[in-house]
Order: C-alpha cells, then sequence, then structure tokens
C-alpha cells in the first residue's frame, strides 16, 4: 500500500482496520508525495504512518539504529538516535526539549499506552535524559513559556544533506485534516527556508596574518 512504501523500516508502521480509512491513507499518500518539503504524518506515539520523499531524503544519511528511526518513530528519532544532531540544528534546545514537553503532555493523555510506557522506559533507563525529563523540562518551560513548547509556527534549524540547502532553518507548519484527526494521527510539515549565510572567515594578507572582515 502507498503508505507503506519508503525506505526499508525496522518496524512495521500503524495500519488502520478500516477498509475507507486504508484507502483514505493510500490517496492522502500521493498528496503527500506531491509536497517538495519533508511532510510526515504520525500517531499519539510518534509512529510514522506517512512520509513523503522530501522527509527521507532529509533523514536518508542517518546510520540504522534498531528502535529509533526517523521513519519509524519519531519522537524515539528525536531523543535516541547518536546521528539526530547531525540533520536537527541546536538538538537539545530546539528539538528534544520541545519533544519531551509534548511526550510529557501525551503520557498525561494516554498514560496506559504501552508504546509511550516503552518511551518513558527508555528514558528512565539514560540518566542524562531522565534529568533532563524531570528536571531540565519544567525549568525550560517557565523559562520559554508555553508558546515556545508548540510545533505549529516555531522555528527551528536543520542541516539538510542537499549543499542547495545546508544549514538552514525551517518553519514546522501544522496541518491536520479532520480526516487524521478523526483516526488519531497528526501531520507535520517542514517548510525549509534558504540556506543560512556562511560567515566570512579569516582572510590573509599578503604577509600571511590573518585578517577578519565583517560581512
Amino acid at each position: 500500500m502507498a503508505y507503506q512504501a519508503g525506505w526499508q523500516r525496522s518496524q512495521p508502521r500503524p495500519v488502520p482496520e478500516s477498509l475507507e480509512a486504508q484507502a483514505y491513507l493510500q490517496d492522502y499518500a500521493a498528496l503527500l508525495e506531491a509536497v517538495a518539503f519533508p511532510s510526515v504524518v504520525f500517531d499519539h506515539r510518534w509512529d510514522v504512518v506517512l512520509s513523503n520523499a522530501a522527509f527521507e531524503t532529509l533523514f536518508g544519511g542517518v546510520g540504522p539504529h534498531p528502535t529509533a528511526m526517523p521513519g519509524d518513530n519519531f519522537l524515539r528519532f528525536v531523543l535516541f538516535h547518536p546521528d539526530a544532531a547531525t540533520v536537527l540544528g541546536e538538538h537539545e534546545s530546539s528539538w528534544c526539549l520541545p519533544m519531551l514537553a509534548h511526550f510529557a503532555a501525551a503520557v498525561e493523555r494516554h498514560g496506559q499506552d504501552r508504546g509511550l510506557q516503552s518511551i518513558r522506559r527508555d528514558i528512565a533507563q539514560d540518566p542524562i535524559m531522565e534529568a533532563a525529563y524531570r528536571q531540565g523540562l519544567p525549568h525550560w518551560i517557565r523559562a520559554v513559556g508555553p508558546v515556545a513548547v508548540e510545533h505549529d509556527g516555531a522555528v527551528r534549524p536543520l542541516v539538510h544533506p542537499d549543499p542547495r540547502w545546508g544549514r538552514t532553518d525551517c518553519r514546522i507548519v501544522g496541518e491536520t485534516p479532520k480526516t487524521l484527526q478523526d483516526m488519531g494521527y497528526t501531520r507535520m510539515t517542514l517548510v525549509l527556508r534558504e540556506a543560512r549565510p556562511m560567515a566570512a572567515g579569516p582572510r590573509r594578507t599578503r604577509n600571511g596574518a590573518a585578517e577578519l572582515r565583517v560581512v
């Protein structure tokens, strides 16, 4: 089916039981593929249901991982994949902490969900991540305010493998139609911006000394 196409995944994607819902997702996958920017649909556990080619290109250079591939579970990728910081700029402040905040909210709503409980156990087994979740996260939310926690509208740094984009920013756009909402799914699109201008390095004078210049 269309929503199962793409890179090889270590975990099967969640599949709705209704044939009508499956048909809708097949058509929605075609719509998603027409989008030029990385776009992904996931459930309340961040298990990926749909992703387009642009999403797969963005994360195509990350190495294998048994539980934290971006096409399997986006939250696990952000929190646990060792290569996440090579794509997600300012990884801790711009990506990890907002995702942990959303995870904490999901745990409040779906506390008995086994998938979320599994993620919670993995956080607890990482002392640094556990400290960030229990102590750092509440302090960060108080410091930045609830608006900074929201994904929709946030501008966050990325490092795109395509040099035409390179080190850039993306605006996260939440655009979930009612039918997806009713299925318990959320869509997120990363609208890429033009590559950031590279800072000028030291320029050498004729005698070999370094000369800094302001751009």
